[in-house]
């Protein structure tokens, strides 16, 4: 193990953050550069080497923490990259946006606070690329076999690294202008910079996997036709389809799905834009949603110079402590304070929107509210409660309803949806059109980056065994395998 005193000796130290005044001002990531590094091997000896890791339950992914917590410790950076991506295609993306379920379910957190286990993470993976420790890894020989991966999110990416990895020659579609998914498009600059994707795709391109933009399956090429020239397909396209809020004045000017704004500011960053069509610069934003998209908008919108931003939530106010009927090692519903709410703005919680007020020319002006409170498992609203708030940008962000169907990528495929609307598969990932899989929102609905990273690596095994009529690739998880929550 690491430290065997560590954790009774060491307290939890995070990462530091850039003061809120100083980050609104510009787009980098908010943390202090090389902040982590003088404090981490230190955080890594807080692990306490359990003789049952929770941690691994905790994340899909299966990922090896308590070995790379003491490479890290003993500052072994290339023995601890080595074991970060025996199970994780890209670590610097999950040690930047994953919300660590690993650390809820760590062993210590029963009565500590937990091992700072995204933070060692991420230290690896930079300190590794840094190292040159990241370099392409070709297959030794080809198996002649073809694969099409629709979409290039995390799920994507990851079954393309795999299966070129094993021999295959793969090809990722992706609608979008650039490679990333809503890495790119939904995750704002200031959260990951998109360098850190460019990079993984150099790694890609080197190892082999094409790329090809610009292209929608169901739209630009009929989904049946490309089955037809490929051997085996993987559809990651993702959930992204937006939940909408079907109130009056829903149709005014200015109120946006979150997918509608915050790609906008990426392609500002991106230098395709000057300015974001859909801009907070001197309007009352109200951000609707209290999840991570929903506190996306809000960092959005303090950089982009919003008069107000007040971000609403149709749930109670979640504890700050672990709740008793969400006991450990549970993924538990705790009031968080993200970056962007450092930076300022209201939250309100258990309110509902009624209807949208605007002016004479179409636009949003006002939106009406109203509390709300459970009564036996029932949402009812408080009468009296009544309000309205100044709002002249308003940003859905109340989560996905499932893969798009409109483009015709459904239909003409033949696949069969569950109950929920998702792409049905068997236990190999496999639909039911012969060669053709399904891997992470897609078929899961709408989930975490490490639930996608870990769909995608055990999708690429079923398409592997089916081509070769055996795999070595590893399957983390099953499709039915479900987050550790109450």
């Amino acid at each position: 193990m690491a430290d065997p005193k560590g954790f009774l000796t060491t307290g939890r130290e995070v990462a530091r953050t850039r003061p809120a005044e100083e980050r609104v001002k510009d787009w980098n990531e908010v943390y202090v550069p090389g902040s982590l590094l003088p404090i981490i091997s230190k955080q890594a000896g807080r692990c306490m080497d359990c003789g049952i890791p929770f941690c691994h339950n905790g994340c899909p992914l299966g990922n090896l923490i308590p070995e790379w917590n003491d490479y890290a410790y003993r500052e072994d950076w290339t023995a601890a990259s080595e074991r970060l991506h025996a199970t994780n295609n890209f670590p610097e993306f999950t040690g930047r946006l994953c919300p660590a379920p690993c650390e809820s379910a760590c062993v210590l957190a029963i009565n500590q606070p937990a091992v700072t286990i995204k933070n060692v993470e991420v230290s690896i993976i930079d300190k590794a690329w840094d190292s040159g420790d990241v370099t392409p890894q070709p297959p030794e020989r080809l198996s002649g076999k073809t694969v099409a991966v629709i979409g290039s999110g995390p799920a994507g990416l990851a079954a393309a690294q795999q299966l070129t990895r094993a021999g295959h020659t793969v090809a990722v579609y992706e609608r979008a202008d650039r490679i990333g998914g809503l890495l790119r498009y939904g995750i704002p600059e200031f959260k990951m910079e998109k360098s850190h994707i460019n990079r993984r795709i150099e790694q890609m391109r080197a190892e082999g996997t094409k790329f090809r933009t610009e292209i929608e399956i169901g739209r630009d090429i009929d989904a049946a036709k490309l089955r037809k020239r490929y051997d085996a397909v993987v559809i990651a396209a993702g959930a992204t389809v937006s939940r909408d809020l079907p109130v009056p004045g829903r149709e005014l000017n200015g109120v946006h799905f979150a997918m509608e704004y915050l790609p906008l500011s990426n392609k500002v960053r991106e230098g395709d834009l000057t300015v974001s069509p859909i801009s907070a610069e001197g309007k009352h934003v109200v951000v609707i949603g209290g999840g991570d998209t929903g506190a996306d908008c809000v960092g959005t919108a303090h950089r982009q110079g919003a008069a107000s931003v007040t971000q609403l939530e149709i749930m109670p106010k979640p504890g700050e402590e672990r709740a008793a009927h969400q006991p450990w090692p549970t993924f538990p519903m705790l009031y968080k304070v993200t970056s962007a709410h450092e930076e300022g703005g209201e939250r309100v919680y258990s309110v509902s929107t009624t209807h949208f007020e605007g002016d004479e020319d179409g636009n949003v002006q006002f939106l009406h509210l109203i509390e709300v409170e459970f009564k036996g498992g029932k949402l009812e609203r408080k009468p009296g409660t009544e309000r309205k708030i100044p709002a002249q940008l308003v940003t859905l962000a109340m989560g996905f309803t499932g893969t798009d169907q409109e483009n015709g990528l459904v239909e003409q495929f033949g696949l069969e949806l569950d109950e929920r609307g998702n792409i049905a598969r068997d236990a190999d990932f496999a639909t039911n059109v012969p060669g053709v899989y399904v891997a992470g929102d897609a078929g899961r609905g709408q989930s975490l980056i490490v639930w996608a990273i870990a769909e995608g690596r055990s999708a690429a095994r079923g398409v592997d065994r089916m081509l070769t009529g055996a795999s070595d690739l590893p399957a983390p998880i099953r499709p039915t395998d479900r987050a550790l929550t109450v």
